[in-house]
């Protein structure tokens, strides 16, 4: 059965990565897999440079520069996964990885609080509150002379 053909890496439905953009590199893993772990190039780097991108605008390449800037070198988002035995699956799982870093940085931040004030009665039940916290604690004291 022929593999299906994917045409590149989906981050949202209005970005998808073309494959071409993307370069694997395969390295030994660290991880699990007994004694197959010393001949077996399981560990997946997949790499994404950011700058020569044809799939990017200028206002997106911004945000992930500003968002993804510390994990960028010279332009290039790199992605490692070696949790898994199999090579297939550290693929799978680095591919899932950089979709989520380029979406989470792709998405609007939070709304901008407005600021508000306080209304005139939570303002009075506040003070209330601290005026009879203050008269208990008053009324604790046991020293003569203290009370008012």
């Amino acid at each position: 059965m022929p593999s299906p053909v994917r045409p590149g890496l989906v981050v949202s439905p209005g970005l998808t990565i073309p494959r071409a953009e993307l370069t694997e590199r395969f390295s030994r893993s660290s991880g699990p897999g007994g004694q197959g772990v010393n001949t077996t190039d399981s560990r997946v780097e997949l790499t994404w440079d950011l700058r020569a991108s044809a799939v990017l605008s200028e206002e997106q390449l911004r945000r992930l520069t500003e968002q993804l800037g510390h994990r960028l070198t010279g332009g290039v988002l790199t992605v490692v996964a070696s949790e898994h035995r199999e090579q297939r699956r550290n693929r799978d799982a680095a591919a899932r990885r950089l979709a989520a870093l380029v979406a989470d940085a792709l998405a609007p931040g939070p709304r901008a609080r407005k600021a508000t004030r306080a209304t005139r009665g939570s303002q009075e039940r506040r003070l209330t509150a601290k005026r009879q916290r203050s008269d208990t604690k008053r009324l604790r004291s046991s020293r003569p002379g203290r009370e008012d």
